[in-house]
């Protein structure tokens, strides 16, 4: 027999070695899996939630998905890979209902075992947002190497680059900002030698120079309005101190901050002497009606020996459009005082139902303090809580909302507590949030165990961005940019 003819023979068994499982019932255990998918609530249009089995002795798995509604899908092999095509078809057959998946494994001594079978629901709260949008960075401090903004196809396993540090020679890249999602409206901050902001305002791309001699430091944390003219943003000066303790690692704040808005076509501050103060005023956001301004507001502290005792409070103003101008007063909505915690990084959803927001023990840096939980806020009775169906016991951060509103991603470092990961969840009518789920990659085990990044600041986009990399090149290393100025 040819030696071609053997191996393509020995293949062929090999593979009917393991096929199906044989006829048996199930056990009372469910299957031990990465991710832990089980009971969680995806979207219909959701990548296939492939699986692990978290067993050094697994050689094969058989999976049988079947919809309540109907529709059948199976998969094997060393873990649960599932047909793209065949998985958006049955998951949208199932909109509103469950499917159930029967797990069966074969160890290495040829032994089948048969699990109880677990749900994942399927939601009839659409997401219909073509995916996301990150900035995967390593969990180190000084170090600007190796950082990038992303983009992922939720539908699919697709991720391409929005910038990398390779384009503009090592400097660092920090959070995209855009638009409700949009792909024509956003802002990248580029940080170092020859740095500025680069913004599309859906017209031209530009650099800028976000620092004013009238405003206390460069443009940082950024929230468009919604009618795509005006950024609203905190001009920050951040230092870094680093713990001598074990359980903590190192401490960003802000020597000021104030708020001002961008006028993206006329490259004009505009600033108020009511949120640029002695005190720190930061994180700001647009309400879904561009009214008013949602902002986190400390009281100045002696730092940094201050630090436990830098609370924000959640706070709003108002905003004219038409005038250009603040309002006259401060609203409080979580005083900071009262909680004997500190507030961060406020988002409401684009229906204008809910404000998601951080509570951290102290400080503004929410993705360094394990303690950091997700809140949120009905902004029809004004009553906050602690979303304790997503939280954990380590950092759940940087929250954003679906364009449609109901489903929300945030950063955890649940995994590990060093690497900041992607999760989903939705709010239901219930006004509660669903069990979250790590965002599905093609093989999960081996992907995050060979990941060296966190996921950083992200967000929802509608569309893909086409971002001329060679054009942000020319402007970063020419270093020329447009300077803004502060209207009288």
């Amino acid at each position: 027999m040819k030696p071609y003819i053997y191996i393509f023979i020995c293949a062929i068994l090999a593979a009917c070695s393991h096929g199906k499982p044989p006829q048996m019932s199930p056990s009372t255990e469910k299957p031990d899996i990465f991710p832990d998918y089980a009971d969680v609530t995806i979207p219909s249009r959701i990548a296939p939630m492939n699986f692990n089995i978290i067993n050094d002795n697994a050689e094969h798995i058989y999976v049988k998905v079947t919809g309540e509604k109907g529709g059948e899908l199976e998969t094997s092999g060393r873990y649960a890979d599932f047909d793209e095509k065949k998985w958006h078809d049955l998951t949208t057959q199932n909109i509103g209902a469950d499917l159930s998946f029967d797990v069966s494994v074969k160890d290495r001594d040829g032994k089948w075992s048969r699990y109880a079978p677990f749900v994942i629901h399927v939601s009839d709260i659409p997401l219909d947002d073509y995916g996301v949008v990150y900035r995967k960075i390593a969990p180190g401090y000084q170090t600007f190497s190796k950082t990038g903004i992303y983009q992922r196809d939720i539908s699919s396993f697709e991720e391409i680059p929005v910038l990398e540090e390779t384009a503009v020679e090592g400097k660092c890249l920090n959070c995209h900002y855009s638009n409700r999602g949009r792909n024509d409206q956003f802002s990248i901050h580029v940080r170092g030698k020859n740095g500025g902001t680069i913004l599309n305002n859906g017209k031209n791309l530009v650099y800028l120079n976000t620092k004013a001699p009238e405003t206390a430091g460069n443009a940082t944390y950024g929230y468009w309005h919604p009618d795509g003219r005006y950024i609203a943003f905190s001009v920050n000066k951040i230092v870094q101190n680093f713990y001598l303790d074990k359980e903590h690692n190192i401490e960003p704040w802000d020597v000021v901050s104030d708020i001002i808005v961008l006028d993206t076509e006329t490259n004009r501050i505009i600033t108020s002497p009511v949120v640029a103060t002695p005190r720190c005023e930061t994180t700001p956001a647009f309400s879904p009606d561009g009214k008013k301004i949602y902002f986190c507001l400390a009281d100045s502290v002696t730092m940094p020996g201050g630090y436990d005792r830098l609370k924000y409070s959640l706070c709003s103003i108002d905003f004219d459009v038409k005038s250009e101008t603040f309002g006259s007063r401060i609203d409080t909505l979580v005083c900071a005082g009262d909680l004997g915690k500190s507030a961060s990084l406020p988002r409401p959803s684009y229906d204008g139902k809910y404000l998601m927001y951080n509570i951290t023990d102290y400080g503004t840096s929410p993705i360094h303090h394990s303690d950091a939980d997700l809140w949120i806020m009905d902004l029809s009775t004004g009553e906050s809580r602690n979303i304790a169906e997503v939280n954990s016991d380590c950092s759940d951060a940087y929250h954003n909302w679906s364009t449609g509103g109901g489903w929300f991603l945030f950063n955890s470092k649940r995994l590990d507590g060093m690497y900041g990961n992607l999760y989903f969840s939705c709010i239901g009518p219930d006004g509660k949030a669903t069990k979250p789920f790590l965002l599905p990659q093609k093989n999960p085990r081996l992907y995050y165990d060979e990941a060296l990044h966190s996921f950083n600041a992200p967000d929802f986009i509608t569309e893909k961005i086409d971002l001329d990399m060679p054009e942000v090149r020319s402007m970063v290393k020419s270093g020329k940019t447009l300077d803004v100025s502060v209207k009288k």
